[in-house]
Order: structure tokens, then sequence, then C-alpha cells
């Protein structure tokens, strides 16, 4: 048996849970095909949203749209996966699926290859609307006008007292609005 590769399969939005349940149901009732399946994986990160004045932690996909399935890459594995409800296709050209190599699925999976300093994580870019969960400014909204990657710290935008205002925030002190 060949080695198990990293595939990307497109989705129906926000069916990914829906589609790596099913996969998984359905290994466990065709025996003969799970030792051609690994791990399949939807790539999220915890964000917190202040709801009535709590804290709230809550997923957010990383990949929208798109799960990863570690498998041996066959026309029936690749059969099975496409008459799944929910799956799309998987990426590469039309007939031919192209795996991910060693180095991208370790970036997506977070593990660290030798020689990488560790950087943090950062889901943000300039522009995006934001709301401040920490701090003196906690509870304002506003969008990102700078980040300073080497601090770990933003200038955003917010409103106060009916002025534009910049104010410099921590990574940890925000969260992205949808």
């Amino acid at each position: 048996m060949t080695e198990k590769k990293w595939y990307v399969l497109n989705t129906l939005s926000n069916k990914e849970k829906k589609v790596k349940e099913t996969i998984e149901k359905l290994l466990q009732e065709e025996t003969d095909l799970k030792d051609f399946f690994g791990r399949i994986h939807i790539s999220s990160h915890k964000t917190f949203i202040i709801r009535d004045g709590k804290k709230v932690t809550r997923e957010k996909r990383v990949f929208p749209g798109y799960i990863l399935i570690e498998m041996i890459m066959n026309s029936r594995t690749y059969r099975f996966i496409k008459d799944i409800p929910g799956a799309m296709k998987f990426l590469g050209s039309k007939d031919k699926p192209k795996p991910l190599s060693e180095s991208e699925i370790n970036k997506i999976l977070g593990v660290k290859e030798e020689g990488d300093e560790a950087e943090p994580e950062m889901n943000f870019i300039v522009g995006d609307r934001i709301q401040v969960v920490d701090g003196p400014f906690k509870g304002f909204e506003g969008s990102i006008a700078k980040i300073d990657k080497e601090k770990q710290k933003l200038v955003v935008n917010v409103t106060v007292f009916g002025r534009v205002t910049p104010v410099e925030v921590s990574f940890n002190q925000i969260e992205l609005l949808d």
C-alpha cells in the first residue's frame, strides 16, 4: 500500500463539519476503505466575543469551505469522497487532485519545522473590522490602520466622542468581526 497524503477538499459553504462527520460515519460502515484514510481536519482557531457583557469563546474557520483529508488517492477513494453530499471537488486539476507538500501541511497543522522561528498567529490585515475585547477601550469597534508584528501591536481607528481616534492595542486585545 502506498503512503497516505493530504488533500484539500472543497465543500459547500458552512458544511465542512457535516461533510467530515458523514465521511467518518461512512468509513465506519465501509471497513474495507478504512485503511485508505487517515485524519480529517478542519482548520480553525479560537476567538473571543463579548456577548451580554461576558467573554465567549468560539471557533472560527481558517479556510472556510475547505477540509483536509489524509488519504491514499485512487479511483475508488476519489469516488467515495465525491459521492458525499456537500463535497464539491479536490484542489488540483480536473480529475487529478494535487496533494499538499509536507511543509504546507506542517504549517497548516502547526507543526514547527527545523529552523522556523515561532511567529505569533496573525489572522488579520489592515482594514479589517475589529472589536476591542480587553483594556481601556474594551467594547469599542473600529478598523485596523497599522500592524506591528515585532511588538505584536496594532493601531486601530475607533470612534470616541464622535471623533475617529487611533489607539494602540495588543494582538490579544481584539477580535475580528464578521
